[in-house]
């Protein structure tokens, strides 16, 4: 995915006092509701998205002069939540998931993109809607999903596996996906569609086989004995393949997690900790970012709308989580947590919402996509804390049951 910049404007709008007081009054409340947040047990993504509702509003909290720098920190956020989350597998681990997992990547594709796309058929907005607002409620969000899994420390469980399996396929499918609605919308014909999804689906490609198959040799190659070397090392090779992910029409999300995936050994748990506070500042900038693409005004008309598309694809993605878990071998709490997990949508959807937008496909279809995120991305951090508890009285029920 990427994040694009304000038309026209620079990355510091006022002064340099100006942005450094902005920045620093905005990691200063976030610090705050993180506190909040562990005191409540809880995940601080939902009160970070709050944090950029409020930031965009027009009081003298809104981000004006630091505007442009979150998002661009934002952008570099999503990059190096999924470099960390890549970090935690190896190439053959990946391999095994994607073979494992092509079922529910399946199964996930048609219980959640029906959803909006009959939806926007039903209301009459035509198939060019139908396809944007079944794109939106597919794709989970890899960025707010990687942050939960660490967040709640279930990294290293064994649903995560199945869970990165369908992300990766999400996401690999929204490189066929976007050059697709983007020359539908622009009107181009089907030999432009068709060459650039063949470009992404090549490039994608090229970068798993790399990733899996000469990961260590990488690793060797870029190791240092000094910290800072290294960590400028993954950081900058890190962004450059994200950046010429995208520029191939390939989510940045792929390439930097693949780019975790090709680190491996004593290299990948170095780069682990270096990039930990990285991640996090980063990744709290881009959690404001998506708060700030939120347009309260144009909410109420479609709100009853969201709620209940917000209501029927966060089943459909708990039943994808379980088929997937399920298939894994992965116990019945770890299905009830996957199938939570991967409720968020996030930045793929906000960024069909303004390919939407920028088309004027339909104007209600923006607002509703933004308001349909806006509950999932609130609510699945909160689902995935209380899946844990629930996922284990259902399995003692399941075995009182069984004993009766």
């Amino acid at each position: 995915m990427s994040l694009p910049l304000p038309a026209g404007l620079p990355l510091a709008a006022g002064g340099d006092a100006d942005v450094l007081l902005e920045f620093g009054v905005l990691v200063a409340a976030l610090a705050l509701l993180g506190r909040l947040a562990t005191r409540l047990g809880l995940s601080a993504i939902p009160l970070y998205l709050l944090a950029g509702i409020a930031f965009g509003l027009d009081t003298p909290l809104r981000l004006d002069a630091s505007n442009a720098f979150v998002t661009v920190g934002a952008s570099i956020g999503v990059v190096l939540l999924l470099l960390m989350l890549g970090l935690e597998y190896d190439g053959h681990d990946l391999a095994r998931g994607l073979r494992a997992g092509l079922r529910g990547g399946m199964l996930d594709l048609v219980l959640n993109a029906l959803p909006g796309a009959l939806l926007a058929l039903a209301l009459g907005w035509g198939p060019l809607a139908a396809l944007l607002l079944g794109g939106a409620t597919y794709v989970s969000s890899s960025g707010i999903i990687a942050k939960v899994l660490a967040d709640l420390g279930r990294l290293g469980n064994r649903e995560t596996p199945a869970i990165l399996a369908i992300l990766v396929i999400e996401d690999l499918a929204m490189a066929v996906y976007l050059p697709v609605v983007a020359a539908l919308l622009v009107g181009g014909g089907m030999l432009a569609a068709t060459a650039s999804v063949l470009v992404a689906v090549a490039a994608a490609a090229t970068a798993l086989v790399v990733a899996i198959r000469f990961g260590p040799r990488i690793s060797a190659l870029l190791r240092h004995p000094q910290d800072e070397v290294l960590l400028l090392t993954a950081v900058g090779v890190t962004l450059i393949v994200a950046g010429v992910a995208e520029e191939l029409q390939v989510s940045s999300a792929v390439g930097a997690f693949l780019v975790g995936i090709a680190f491996s050994g004593d290299v990948g748990h170095r780069v682990q900790g270096l990039v930990l506070p990285l991640r996090d500042l980063f990744g709290a900038a881009f959690f404001v970012w998506f708060g700030l693409q939120i347009d309260l005004d144009a909410l109420p008309g479609v709100a009853a709308l969201a709620l209940l598309l917000a209501l029927v694809t966060a089943l459909t993605k708990i039943v994808t989580g379980w088929y997937a878990a399920r298939a894994a071998g992965v116990a019945l709490p770890g299905r009830v947590r996957a199938g939570a997990t991967l409720v968020p949508r996030g930045e793929f959807s906000i960024l069909i919402a303004s390919l939407a937008i920028g088309a004027d496909v339909d104007a209600r279809l923006g607002p509703l996509v933004a308001g349909y995120v806006l509950v999932l991305a609130l609510a699945g951090p909160v689902l995935a804390r209380v899946a844990q508890p629930v996922g284990r009285r259902l399995a003692r029920r399941a075995a009182a049951a069984a004993q009766a």
